[in-house]
């Protein structure tokens, strides 16, 4: 597997906040969509907004907290951050 495994199964049990339907459903389903899409595991907050901005957001005036609501932004249980593109 390419993510580990509290990863995917923090993705599995939140792809609702991103998605209407489930698009996996087991770990293996869910590591193959993560790598498909290229999603990002950023180490803090900085490195999530940093990516944002990479990527053509803009994130000026947008708080801590504003980031952490961005649909394509999970939480993971080691305080890092993946981050899927929809």
């Amino acid at each position: 597997m390419t993510y580990k495994k509290e990863y995917l199964e923090t993705f599995l049990k939140n792809q609702s906040q991103l998605f209407d339907e489930p698009v996996a459903e087991t770990l293996e389903e869910a590591d193959a969509f993560l790598e498909d899409c290229m999603a990002v595991v950023a180490d803090s907050i900085r490195d999530v907004k940093e990516y944002f901005e990479e990527n053509g957001t803009d994130t000026a005036g947008l708080s801590k907290e504003e980031l952490l609501e961005e649909a394509e932004v999970f939480a993971l249980p080691d305080g890092k951050f993946l981050i899927v593109e929809g």
